[in-house]
């Protein structure tokens, strides 16, 4: 069965809501949610900023299904501080919390001052990274003289089992090159302004497979825009996310808000609909989840875009989640 997810986005709302939105996504039926980890929002649209690691301690008390976070560490996060983070929710929640891991992106890493470093030296620091919150976690003392410094450090608090570590990639080669170490793979819907979006997520769950993820699970995040009509799905999609469909070689290296804004300048409301799935119509939703789902995927993460977030939560959870449970 393929569970379905609700995405926070800490970038669009604010803590407060976003615990009344998760606990009302839990009756509706959704099975677990995914948490960014921003420092900025995207754009000033969007307006929001809070911290994901306060906020995860709150909803996972006041919920019961699982949850996952998208981190970076290395830069504006130690890794020390990450595993000792993510050993205390795996102990107070046993089997509920996992963590996805990237090489991160300059808007939310720049602000430490200590410069952006190329894609390579990035991916480089983040295996360093990886390493060290493994052997934390396992009881170890580490010191580590590399990318990343670490001297001494000791976890006393943690967890029977080690939280799940997801390697989160876009592309055949990062795929193919985390299938070796990560837990699992997280990546997201591709673009349809590609001729088989479908065909490009199969080479790199491929890649995933032959890179070492054979038999690993697979986690998708789906984004997704519904409203009563298209009309105001394409509207309130291209409002909030227009500055987040960049082509990741972009994405990764702006810097501030201003600057996606400048860049999605000239963006017309109709590109929105090669990177979201925009639809009034829950049956297409429910056909879309369900070609995902073929692929293999174990979750499916749905990120509804634009600020309609109850109603989505209400028409999702009485239409569309019982028919994906149904055909699962």
């Amino acid at each position: 069965m393929t569970k379905i997810s609700y995405h926070i986005s800490h970038e669009q709302f604010n803590p407060k809501d976003l615990l009344q939105l998760v606990v009302k996504a839990e009756k509706a039926g959704f099975q677990g949610a995914l948490s960014s980890d921003h420092f900025f929002p995207w754009n000033e649209n969007q307006g929001e900023s809070g911290f994901a690691w306060s906020w995860l301690g709150a909803a996972m008390a006041s919920t019961e299904f699982t949850y996952g976070v998208v981190n970076a560490p290395g830069q504006r996060y130690h890794p020390a501080i990450i595993a000792q983070a993510s050993a205390t929710l795996a102990l107070m929640f046993p089997g509920r919390f996992w963590m996805a891991v990237g090489s991160g992106q300059a808007m939310n890493e720049h602000i430490t001052g200590t410069g952006w470093p190329d894609k390579q030296t990035r991916n480089e620091r983040l295996k360093e990274c990886v390493d060290i919150i493994r052997a934390l976690w396992n009881g170890e003392t580490v010191t580590h003289k590399g990318l990343v410094q670490v001297e001494e450090a000791k976890l006393y608090s943690r967890p029977k089992e080690p939280p799940l570590l997801v390697g989160a990639a876009i592309t055949e080669t990062t795929a193919r090159w985390l299938g070796g170490w990560a837990d699992a793979l997280i990546t997201i819907s591709h673009p349809v302004e590609q001729s088989h979006p479908i065909d490009q997520l199969t080479k790199i769950i491929n890649a995933f497979r032959e890179g070492g993820g054979e038999g690993k699970p697979l986690f998708l995040k789906m984004q997704v825009s519904y409203d009563k009509t298209e009309e105001i799905a394409l509207e309130g999609a291209f409002h909030q996310w227009k500055t987040n469909i960049f082509k990741n070689n972009l994405l990764s290296e702006l810097r501030v808000p201003a600057q996606f804004e400048a860049a999605a300048k000239y963006m017309k409301p109709e590109t929105i609909k090669e990177h979201v799935k925009i639809s009034a119509d829950p049956q297409k939703h429910i056909d879309w989840i369900k070609e995902y789902a073929a692929l293999g995927f174990q979750e499916i993460i749905l990120h509804n875009v634009n600020k309609n977030q109850e109603q989505f939560i209400d028409v999702f959870g009485s239409q569309v989640l019982p028919e994906i449970n149904k055909s699962s």
